[in-house]
């Protein structure tokens, strides 16, 4: 049996969704799994639903559900009775909903999650990308959950997709005038009763330099539609949070609203075991008394509100600074090696008195004027602000004194810089949505920097030994008065949940002090890179933690090796590849949790891009020209295409052969270990990657067939579960080289530089394979059928790689038989005599021994000797040992 249910306390939205689920599960069961919110109770009163079948939750053998359909929910925690058989592993699964995940959500093998306004929103997208068309009916019941849930549209979570569906169910009929009947309701006695008792005990506090309100009521009466009361409240009071606390009975009903996105009072609601959005969300709590309800209200305030951003919270540190005395040349020099407009200049007792532009820079260059002293060109007229100071003030210091930075003091030394370019990210930012799930803007359209609290998900996506070791990383942080943070491909797929425990953790500071520090504190192991200043922390579990001093790089050149200085956690996630790779997530105590996107990285993980941070990435690094098709394959997103322009501009600079082959080596290793490895290689080819590594290198759709019949070797030998340990990238490596003659392999191997061990199987092994290709070939067109020992002598001495690339370049069903067969049984046999045992029988040490051992494992192989009596009988027979 299929059923369609939703939440709990069922609104508008859940109704809304339902009706539209059963367009497109048309013998499903509608079933509301618990109450009704007082407004759709008294639609159904009024309203033709029966035509559905509406059933009770009572009314359901839940143990003859197939197929679960949840709209406008996925927390077990809502959904009633049917949490009791969503662990049943051959119950069907599908989920539509647009709540923020918590620790109790349900996973399905069908989920369309998005941060909209309303799940009606999803529907209707639905029935557009289907051709659906729903009834006037359907349309009303719909907008009445669209409406509901963005509050008219009005709502700060209220999304574009969410106008472009009230527009497709008012052009189906939806009727307004039903809507507003429904929802613009009058308010009972016991409403204006209750609307008073809260106007009365409405009080404001300060957190975080944000004003919350908090009202309070308690009757011993119930009165439903207590949203509504809390938004004439709001509006009355014209507040940005509120929370609402009202007792009714034996049960206190907490709703809270918010309109800024420093407060998200989904996470709060959370604490409670309720849920909603960041600006909507609620709970009922049952075992506590309201003044201790209120209390526990006030003490967790200030964990879900982000403090309101002050200079310190923009300023980049250390600051790039150069003295009087320096010139021009030397300023100039640093702008073009770290990409700046604009250098504080410091006196002889390290105090700011000046601020150089690169416009200035490059007209004294234009004047042949680089040896001067950048002192006597600066600009002295420029202000300063301190790490506390507002945003009000920096913005005034910027504009009013045409200042490209801004440098932070305190106590009279320079702390940090503010740019104008770091401002406009954070101005831009505050225009975004406030419940968008990625709310950043790419490179290209402009950057900002925005902060997010990851708690709740770092808790129900990690194990608990993870979190327990993250918290721990971050409190030897504080101790040493450090900043940590999260990085990388671990912060990525966090958001992407995607599983990926390599923790790659970076200080501000040295990484290698904090590495050795932690394990004063814990039981583990420290192996050091002094060079580039890391660190492995490896604890007893084997478990490991990659830990980094925050640097940044600059190349002197095309393709070279990046020189590395100390710098701050921006300008080391400046030097990453992707901004995809660039979020960061704060460990340390006073911000744990709260994630940090300096480059857009949010906005192209929505988007499902791929795209560099600056016009010159490829150029610098050009392995990066592999890693962005192995990163667009693996999450299955695409290459952006500006990012694919500037691909393809360093390609006809032919910035690949600039660098060492190893290095390419190692991202084919990696690309190769990938599991859509024939889409990437395909993507390499459509770039024109692959003839960089040979000229005669090529992959068509014979490779492509050849690919897929390694990967079904691979699965093969797989299934046969030997423990026995191989590398399939290599076994790929072979079928990817199968264009390139012997002669070529030499040239290839040379310049990717081979470990000698693989160079051994490339130049030597694969050559031999192909050889007994012909070979074999040749001896089935005569069909003579080879015995055993004969089979074993072809295969005997190739590594596994070469075996399962040979079973790769069979064409018939018999030669992977005889593969097969040396595989699973002939590369096993060993004879049982040794030396010792044949010196007893009278022969002397010496090549007859090299014979005996061949001739006994011949005779196992094709007769199927097995005991010790049989070999020393063998023996016997046709050897003689010397009188």
């Amino acid at each position: 049996m299929d059923v369609i249910a939703t939440h709990v306390n069922a609104d508008f939205d859940c109704l809304g969704a339902m009706i539209a689920a059963k367009r497109l599960y048309p013998d499903a069961t509608l079933v509301f799994p618990g109450g009704q919110e007082r407004g759709l109770r008294d639609f159904l009163l009024h309203s033709t639903l029966y035509a559905y079948g509406v059933k009770r939750i009572k009314d359901i053998d839940l143990q003859a559900v197939s197929r679960l359909v949840l709209v406008d929910v996925r927390s077990a925690a809502r959904i009633g009775q049917f949490s009791e058989i969503v662990d049943n592993p051959e119950l069907e699964i599908h989920i539509y909903d647009h709540h923020p995940e918590d620790e109790h959500t349900i996973h399905g093998q069908v989920e369309n999650i998005q941060a909209v306004g309303a799940t009606t929103t999803i529907m209707a997208q639905l029935f557009v990308d289907q051709g659906i068309v729903p009834t006037p009916d359907e349309a009303t019941m719909m907008m009445l959950g669209l409406y509901e849930d963005t509050g008219c549209l009005l709502f700060s979570a209220t999304t574009v997709e969410d106008f472009r569906a009230g527009a497709f169910l008012l052009q189906h009929g939806a009727n307004l005038n039903t809507v507003a009947d429904f929802l613009v309701r009058e308010m009972t006695p016991e409403q204006i009763d209750l609307l008073n008792e809260l106007l009365k005990s409405c009080q404001k506090m300060v957190v975080n330099s944000i004003e919350v309100a908090i009202a309070y009521a308690s009757i011993d009466y119930y009165v439903g539609d207590i949203s509504s009361l809390v938004h004439k409240l709001k509006d009355i009071e014209n507040l940005d949070v509120l929370l609402v606390a009202v007792r009714m009975e034996d049960r206190i009903f907490l709703v809270a609203r918010s309109r800024l996105a420093e407060m998200d009072v989904g996470e709060l609601m959370h604490e409670f075991g309720g849920g909603g959005h960041a600006c909507a969300a609620s709970a009922t709590v049952h075992d506590l008394t309201l003044v201790q309800l209120l209390e526990q209200v006030e003490s967790l305030l200030p964990q879900h509100i982000m403090p309101r951003c002050e200079v310190r919270h923009l300023m980049s540190a250390p600051v790039k600074t150069l003295p009087t005395d320096a010139t021009l040349g030397a300023a100039r020099k640093l702008m073009s090696r770290f990409s700046f407009n604009a250098i504080p200049i410091l006196d002889s007792q390290q105090q700011v008195v000046g601020i150089l532009t690169r416009q200035i820079v490059e007209k004294a260059a234009h004047h042949k004027l680089l040896k001067m002293a950048v002192g006597e060109m600066m600009n002295s007229d420029f202000q300063v602000l301190s790490p506390e100071a507002p945003l009000v003030d920096l913005q005034d210091g910027i504009s009013k004194h045409n200042q490209r930075c801004m440098p932070v003091v305190s106590a009279g030394a320079l702390v940090g810089v503010v740019t104008r370019t770091d401002l406009l990210r954070h101005m831009l930012g505050d225009r975004q949505s406030l419940v968008e799930s990625y709310q950043d803007v790419s490179p290209s359209r402009g950057l900002q920097l925005k902060q997010k609290n990851m708690q709740r998900l770092l808790k129900t996506q990690l194990p608990e030994m993870v979190r327990t070791l993250l918290q721990q990383l971050g409190a030897v942080a504080d101790q040493l008065e450090v900043s940590i943070f999260l990085v990388g491909g671990f912060v990525r797929d966090l958001l992407l949940r995607q599983p990926n425990l390599d923790v790659d953790i970076v200080v501000e500071g040295d990484g290698i002090a904090f590495a050795n520090a932690f394990a004063k504190t814990t039981p583990c192991r420290v192996r050091t890179h002094e060079k580039f200043g890391t660190a492995v922390i490896i604890l007893p579990n084997d478990f490991k933690v990659d830990v980094a001093s925050a640097r940044l790089e600059y190349y002197d050149r095309p393709a070279a090796l990046p020189k590395v200085e100390h710098a701050s956690i921006r300008h080391d996630l400046y030097r990453r590849d992707f901004t995809i790779n660039t979020l960061t997530i704060s460990l340390n105590q006073n911000n744990y949790g709260q994630m940090l996107d300096f480059f857009g990285g949010q906005s192209d993980l929505k988007d499902r891009s791929v795209r560099v941070l600056h016009n010159l990435s490829f150029i610098e690094d050009p392995t990066r020209l592999f890693r962005a098709v192995r990163f667009e394959q693996r999450l299955g997103f695409t290459i952006g295409r500006q990012t694919a322009r500037l691909m393809t501009s360093a390609l006809r600079l032919r910035s690949v052969k600039k660098i060492a082959g190893i290095r390419i080596l190692h991202e084919l290793e990696q690309i190769l270990d990938e599991p859509r490895v024939v889409p990437a290689l395909e993507r390499l080819d459509q770039f024109e990657l692959l003839k960089f590594i040979d000229p005669q290198l090529r992959f068509d759709r014979q490779t492509a067939s050849l690919f897929v019949a390694a990967e079904q070797a691979s699965s093969w030998f797989d299934l046969l579960y030997t423990e026995e340990i191989y590398r399939r990238w290599l076994v790929y490596l072979f079928c990817m080289f199968e264009s390139i003659p012997d002669k070529g392999l030499v040239r290839v191997s040379a310049w990717l530089c081979v470990q000698p061990k693989v160079e051994v199987l490339l130049l030597e092994q694969l050559p031999r394979a192909r050889q007994l290709l012909k070979a074999i070939k040749q001896r089935r067109n005569r069909h003579v059928t080879p015995q055993n020992s004969e089979i074993y002598a072809w295969f005997n001495g190739f590594s596994l790689e070469v075996i399962l690339y040979l079973m790769a370049r069979s064409e018939n069903e018999v030669m992977r038989k005889w593969i097969s067969l040396y595989v699973t049984k002939l590369r096993k046999e060993k004879i049982i005599l040794n030396g010792a045992d044949l010196i007893a029988l009278g022969f002397s040490p010496g090549r007859q021994f090299q014979e005996i051992a061949d001739f006994i494992l011949q005779e196992r192989l094709n007769t199927g000797t097995k005991s010790r009596e049989e070999e020393i009988a063998l023996v016997k027979t046709h050897f003689f040992p010397p009188s």
